[in-house]
């Protein structure tokens, strides 16, 4: 840690002296949160849930960093978040990486190449000593109109994610084939963001992996029968704003800020 003239300062902060174990996640709208707001309109989301079943398991507050952003491409997460969350001071234990659902939705999909940035950031995790969890997103294609090629999208480059772990010796969380997450009850409306249920049962299954603890898994509601006119609160709702913005070369997180770009020091309950 340096003062404003570039002289090393002893770190004062109170996450160095007193957490043994951070936890940091960068990437897009999954990470963020999106689909599961708290009452004040902050996302809370499946990440913020780890966090808190971590300081639970541990019986120990954590430290914390969320700078996942709506919208967000991969490589904005390679080049920025990851990055930041790496200089961090002190630097994470823990690191989950997620990306590549935004670029699944562009004409120039590169499956090569998303796997060439993830190695980087394997490279760039190990080169700092940092664990490095991967995740898959979940397959949102059945209730997509363009669902089809997504899907396919998807499985491809969950593949190169499932390689890549392998060869790094890195944790993976498979969630494009984790069957109960097809459940409609776990998706919001806008069918491609999940919903509360959706997350708690995201953050169960990497609490699962990464600690070998169990959670308590939300069931997902029962779904409600279609109505006629649910596509077209669809349209008009989500996706007829979605194909305007792209159109305009715009982001649903332009204006968006991380909500944890420093530590934050949590316990049991702290997130809620």
């Amino acid at each position: 840690m340096r003062d404003r003239s570039g002289r090393p300062v002893a770190d004062t902060s109170p996450v160095a002296e007193t957490v043994p174990f951070r936890y940091a996640a960068v990437g897009d709208s999954f990470t963020e949160g999106v689909g599961d707001p708290r009452p004040n309109g902050q996302m809370r989301g499946w990440a913020d849930l780890v966090a808190e079943g971590i300081a639970n398991t541990l019986r120990t507050p954590i430290g914390y960093a969320n700078v996942a952003i709506r919208g967000r491409l991969l490589d904005p997460i390679v080049d920025d978040q990851l990055p930041t969350v790496l200089n961090l001071d002190p630097p994470p234990t823990l690191v989950t990486f997620n990306g590549g659902g935004n670029d699944m939705l562009r004409p120039n999909f590169d499956v090569g190449t998303l796997g060439e940035r993830t190695e980087e950031a394997i490279g760039a995790c190990a080169a700092a000593g940092v664990r490095l969890v991967l995740l898959s997103g979940p397959d949102p294609s059945s209730r997509l109109p363009f669902g089809s090629a997504v899907g396919v999208r998807g499985a491809q480059y969950t593949a190169v994610l499932a390689d890549l772990a392998q060869r790094h010796d890195v944790t993976f969380v498979d969630l494009f084939n984790t069957t109960a997450l097809a459940h409609p009850g776990y998706w919001s409306s806008d069918r491609i963001h999940l919903n509360p249920q959706g997350h708690r049962r995201v953050a169960a299954e990497v609490l699962a992996t990464v600690l070998e603890v169990t959670s308590d898994v939300t069931h997902p509601p029962a779904e409600a029968s279609p109505r006629p006119w649910d596509a077209v609160t669809f349209g008009c709702n989500h996706l007829l704003p979605w194909v305007i913005r792209h159109a305009r070369g715009r982001s649903s997180g332009d204006l968006i800020e991380p909500k944890h770009d420093d530590w934050e020091v949590i316990g049991p309950a702290t997130l809620r």
